[in-house]
């Protein structure tokens, strides 16, 4: 925290992260990452407001070592060398999203399930619709991995990202 006008604020800090899908917006609070998102994203500067207000932020484009540590897992997962992300989470959403998005935690690297199945996990069975939308709102992509939920009949389904990095991240969970 920091003192601003006599009120203490928080600080979002903020940096840029490669990948081999294209740079990616990364933010984080005390506790965690709290966004990242392809920078082609169109919800970026909506979402990163959200988190100000959510927080009374003040945002500060820096370099740190959770964002070191996330570039290094980052390039480990896309080299095959990890399966799981060791990085602290802040999520930040109502209690059902948040709820939806620790279920996607629980999904195997490499394994896929239906929004159907995440609904039932999560003891709301026809809530599909729900955890679909709650999963469409996931603000730290990849390491949150709603990319591994699919539709009841196998289709892909949608990604915020764009259904092309979807089928790029479970290829790559595959091999």
């Amino acid at each position: 925290m920091r003192a601003h006008k006599g009120i203490q604020q928080n600080i979002v800090h903020t940096t840029t992260i490669h990948t081999p899908l294209g740079e990616m917006f990364a933010a984080s609070t005390q506790k965690g990452l709290c966004m990242l998102c392809f920078l082609d994203k169109y919800h970026i500067d909506a979402k990163l407001e959200h988190i100000k207000q959510m927080f009374n932020a003040t945002v500060i484009p820096s370099n740190n070592a959770l964002f070191e540590r996330l570039q290094k897992e980052l390039n480990e997962y896309f080299e095959h060398k990890r399966e799981c992300f060791d990085i602290p989470l802040q999520l930040v959403g109502t209690s059902f999203q948040v709820r939806a998005w620790r279920a996607l935690l629980e999904i195997p690297y490499g394994s896929t399930i239906s929004y159907k199945q995440q609904a039932q996990k999560m003891q709301h069975p026809t809530a599909h619709r729900a955890v679909a939308n709650a999963n469409a709102q996931n603000m730290i992509a990849i390491i949150v991995p709603c990319h591994r939920v699919i539709r009841e009949n196998s289709e892909m389904g949608g990604y915020a990202s764009g259904v092309e990095k979807k089928a790029f991240l479970l290829n790559l969970e595959k091999k």
